[in-house]
């Protein structure tokens, strides 16, 4: 089967073709330039960019496969979680493809889409405990196959991504600064003492990151020499960073890799993660080298295999998306033209109101 993957959620338009959980070819356009001039990502604009890119983006991955419209047995869009705008013109264009090639749709869960990632490079032995870890999301899921997702805990405020670029952010780092972050702290000696752990106190799978932003401020507000420094390296580069700015950042880091640490920790000794045979750790976050050692170092220490997709398959792109929509198709599901966006996700409890179904009510069987 080959499968079109279409994602537009936030500022990467990419495209991809998958067949048989091999990456075909791919195709990505960033707008970070674009959006770092305001430090962050300006919905409006990444809709229109998205609009610009993503034509001539599907003729080129066209032009660079061999391939055409006919050739392709299913297409596969992201409907959410993103940005409504940027979500709208890739469902549009995907409605657009599979309305004139007459072929199957299906929407995919970008968030799912990432978990599965892992598959493309390794065989998924199920049921699985995984970590989501983005910008926007920090969740853990149990997953038990790649249509049965049950969603565990949940950030109740920030992710972790996000706590991140905003630490960077009150530094004066430039943006994007979670991936600046990440290269001053492998500079650095992190000091475990320096800033908490939160929320891991509480008793449950679910995360809150306000507080050790919080704490981060206050440290910054009494070292001001930190953020002068960090206005200087947005004017000079990396390079001007001294070890006191890098033991911070690595300490900052390392708090953030050992809470999500703490919390997977906690889901494997609970009772719904019997029979667990491994640990996915996916989301852009899941490029970061501290959170990597940390995953490494909690699947040692239980025995588990880690299941890392490569970093370009961390972040957000195409290939994921056609790989989770041709698994889905697989097993007979699809959409009609009919369905919409859905910008925040969705939430479907069961009937003790706690968990989530990967599948969206209005699956379709694929024709």
């Amino acid at each position: 089967m080959l499968c079109l993957g279409i994602e537009t959620s936030c500022d990467e338009t990419a495209l991809a073709l998958v067949r048989n959980g091999q990456c075909v070819e791919s195709v990505l356009a960033t707008q970070m330039d674009i959006h770092a001039l305001f430090g962050g990502v300006v919905p409006e604009l990444a809709s229109r960019e998205h609009y610009r890119f993503v034509g001539a983006l599907y003729d080129e991955l066209m032009r660079r496969s061999g391939l055409s419209l006919q050739d392709v047995d299913v297409i596969a869009v992201t409907r959410g979680p993103g940005l409504l705008g940027a979500l709208l013109v890739g469902i549009a264009f995907g409605k657009g493809l599979a309305l004139a090639g007459n072929k199957p749709l299906v929407a995919v869960n970008h968030l799912h889409a990432h978990l599965l990632a892992a598959g493309l490079e390794q065989k998924l032995d199920y049921p699985l405990l995984g970590l989501l870890v983005s910008g926007g999301h920090t969740h853990i899921y149990r997953l038990d196959g790649p249509d049965s997702l049950v969603l565990l805990g949940r950030t109740l405020d920030d992710a972790a991504g996000e706590a991140c670029d905003k630490f960077a952010k009150m530094m004066g780092l430039p943006y994007p600064g979670g991936v600046l972050l990440d290269r001053l702290a492998q500079r650095g000696t992190p000091d475990v003492h320096l800033f908490p752990r939160p929320y891991t106190h509480v008793e449950n799978l679910d995360f809150s990151f306000s507080g050790l932003k919080t704490a981060a401020l206050v440290y910054l507000e009494a070292h001001p020499g930190l953020r002068e420094e960090g206005r200087l390296i947005r004017e000079q580069g990396i390079d001007v960073a001294s070890p006191a700015l890098c033991n911070v950042c690595a300490s900052y880091m390392l708090a953030v890799a050992e809470t999500l640490s703490i919390k997977m920790h906690r889901a494997l000794e609970q009772k719904n993660s019997a029979g667990i045979n491994g640990i996915i750790v996916a989301g852009g976050v899941a490029a970061n080298t501290q959170v990597r050692a940390a995953m490494q170092n909690l699947a040692d220490t239980v025995g588990k295999p880690l299941l890392l997709p490569s970093r370009f398959l961390c972040t957000d792109n195409a290939v994921m998306v056609a790989h989770a929509g041709e698994l889905l198709a697989e097993r007979g599901f699809g959409h009609d033209l009919s369905f919409s966006a859905i910008p925040r996700g969705q939430r479907i409890p069961d009937d003790k109101g706690r968990l989530e179904r990967t599948l969206y009510p209005d699956f379709l069987p694929c024709r």
